[in-house]
């Protein structure tokens, strides 16, 4: 289908942004990447009198070290994830799930701002920075704030963000030298969202988990953090037993829908198999 009609503006600044969604109101809508907003409109499922384009606005668009901290704008594409040597030396999670987004040409548009944004329960990458512990920095009328992930999702497309306000950055802590991850998606096909998904970050020491944390994606209407999953873990070798525990707990946390992708109570066990796989990565990764 062909959206409605709409106005288009492009603003160069993040000030004339917010500027411009204020002014608009409640019928504007800020652009990303796209890649969830316009399937939207052509199915007349949002239509905005306004679309407030971000893509001009080149200090959105960098990856930065700060003190212990790596700092993402916005509309940083998956493809700048993808080729970034910080990154991929720092936080290395961030270019595996990258990597398992739609297929490359939605990379090379698709932002990551965009992707942990706008609230929808299946992209991937919100799940993995509930695993990180990251944080959003956020710019609107009233000024600038900070929001954790972990706080940020509330519902189905619907966030903490305040009418007329706009993520500017994403901050994550850099893991301990040495950590473990994996993010293990099982899917349709190619490109296709996650059936269910799950990341994990920890470290080892002497053979035990020393710190453990863990995102689900897909399996409820928000991104799941499974912090009670990955208490069981810690202080544990990982052995079958205690993962069966930690599975079992991450599976009572979640609430899929019985969709296109298969009946709840198998896009549940999948989400557990996705863990103990991912887990099984993130042990092989850590030293």
């Amino acid at each position: 289908m062909i959206p409605g009609s709409f106005a288009y503006h492009r603003p160069s600044s993040v000030q004339e942004a917010v500027a411009l969604l204020a002014d608009l109101g409640t019928e504007a809508r800020a652009l990303a990447g796209g890649h969830s907003l316009i399937p939207m409109m052509k199915l007349r499922l949002a239509a905005p009198d306004n679309l407030v384009d971000l893509a001009g606005i080149k200090e959105l668009k960098s990856i930065r070290a700060d003190g212990g901290d790596i700092v993402i704008g916005a509309m940083t594409t998956q493809h700048e994830v993808l080729a970034s040597d910080l990154l991929t030396q720092k936080i290395p999670i961030l270019r595996e799930t990258a990597l398992q987004i739609a297929d490359p040409q939605v990379r090379y548009a698709g932002t990551l701002g965009g992707n942990v944004a706008n609230g929808d329960p299946g992209n991937d990458m919100p799940a993995v920075m509930l695993c990180l512990g990251a944080a959003y920095q956020v710019t609107g009328k009233s000024g600038e704030r900070r929001i954790a992930a972990r706080e940020f999702y509330q519902g189905a497309y619907f966030t903490a963000l305040e009418p007329g306000e706009i993520l500017t950055a994403i901050r994550i802590r850099v893991p301990a030298t040495g950590h473990g991850y994996g993010y293990e998606k099982l899917k349709r096909k190619i490109g296709d969202y996650a059936t269910a998904a799950a990341a994990v970050v920890l470290t080892m020491t002497g053979g035990t988990v020393a710190s453990c944390s863990i995102g689900l994606t897909n399996v409820a209407e928000t991104p799941l953090w499974a912090e009670a999953a990955a208490n069981i873990l810690v202080g544990s070798s990982l052995n079958a037993a205690t993962v069966k525990r930690a599975v079992a707990a991450a599976e009572a946390i979640t609430a899929p829908a019985t969709d296109s992708r298969g009946p709840a109570i198998y896009r549940t066990k999948m989400a557990g198999v996705m863990l103990a796989r991912a887990l099984a990565h993130a042990r092989s990764r850590a030293s």
